[in-house]
């Protein structure tokens, strides 16, 4: 294996454990990023995938050819804000930052759930989420408004055969599962299912507004927060990148346009931190621990005013260190990864 790329993947191995923990978020080696790679990709368009999504917003047109009902409109929404909390609870909140936690069964029904979004495979999803967090904004970022333009970001990165593929050492915590790589590789499947339901139990009507419109809907949903949300908005928080806080971008996202919010605290279940900052996957992902569903919703630490808070917080950070620090002295080979991230106490685990 050539040793330069190897060093790149070990550095992503390190970047993704500091990312995972959450306590090491500012470390990440955003200088590297830039030393790495001083220009973007050249931009190679799929050309099956550019047909299939034009076809797919072509396709909504044919509502003006079947009568019209307010209960398909609803049934829109319905399917629109279902998918969307499996985008935002499952892909981004579970998958991508490990803000919670979910016993196998629900775990894999949640990225069911997330998949009959049309948004690739959810190991896919997760890793080049990872990556964006590591290098956000920077040349390396996978779809930075900054870097690139809105088109880019908010669509052409998708589409684009440069990003088929992803590190898997990045999301092993989950690829582990061997129903999960599954899901993974057949990630049509979901949302083929979800269309065939429809249709057979609701007919072309509801299949055209049920699953066409409201897929188109949820695409252009969840891309705003990668072509706006670095872009229009305000920043509570001084981060690395151009992240900013957005109310209207909130309210279609279902809580994720507190995007500012977000990148300061990347491993929060909450992003909402504010009483008026909506956020209803939070509120949803609340009642379900109620219920026993979803498990141990990790808070921002706005202010660690108690002993108990410090002491917590300190052997989170020790830990971290820990496995830091053993994954690099296994890989001793690797002169790249920065000092600021391995070093720091003693380890302890």
């Amino acid at each position: 294996m050539n040793r330069n790329k190897l060093t790149v993947n070990q550095t992503k191995i390190v970047q993704a454990d500091s990312l995972e923990n959450g306590t090491l978020a500012t470390d990440v080696p955003r200088d590297e990023a830039k030393r790495q790679e001083s220009r973007s990709p050249r931009k190679n368009y799929r050309v099956s995938s550019v047909i299939l999504f034009f076809l797919l917003h072509l396709s909504c047109l044919a509502v003006f050819f079947v009568p019209f009902r307010w209960s398909y409109v609803a049934i829109a929404a319905g399917l629109y804000f279902l998918r969307m909390f499996g985008v935002t609870a499952g892909y981004h909140r579970y998958f991508s930052h490990r803000s919670y936690k979910l016993a196998r069964v629900p775990q894999f029904l949640i990225a069911f759930l997330a998949e009959t979004s049309g948004q690739k495979g959810v190991l896919w999803w997760a890793a080049h989420h990872r990556e964006h967090h590591q290098f956000s904004d920077t040349p390396r970022d996978v779809h930075s408004p900054i870097q690139e333009g809105f088109w880019w970001a908010h669509m052409g990165w998708i589409m684009s055969d440069n990003y088929d593929d992803y590190d898997p050492n990045l999301i092993r915590d989950y690829g582990k599962f061997a129903e999960l790589r599954w899901l993974d590789r057949n990630y049509l499947v979901p949302p083929f299912l979800l269309g065939a339901a429809v249709m057979l139990l609701g007919g072309i009507p509801v299949f055209i507004w049920g699953f066409v419109v409201s897929t188109v809907l949820l695409y252009h949903g969840t891309f705003t927060i990668n072509s706006l949300a670095h872009v229009w908005g305000k920043r509570r928080f001084d981060t690395h990148d151009d992240s900013r806080n957005n109310f209207v971008l909130a309210l279609i996202t279902m809580g994720e346009g507190w995007h500012n919010n977000h990148h300061k605290f990347m491993y929060a279940c909450r992003q909402g931190l504010r009483w008026w900052e909506v956020d209803c996957t939070f509120y949803l992902l609340k009642a379900l621990s109620w219920v026993g569903i979803t498990k141990e919703l990790r808070k921002a630490r706005l202010v660690e005013d108690t002993a108990a808070d410090k002491a917590d917080a300190a052997t989170e950070l020790a830990e971290s260190r820990c496995r830091i620090a053993v994954r690099h002295s296994q890989s001793q080979q690797n002169p790249t990864i920065p000092s600021d991230i391995v070093s720091g106490g003693d380890p302890v685990c």
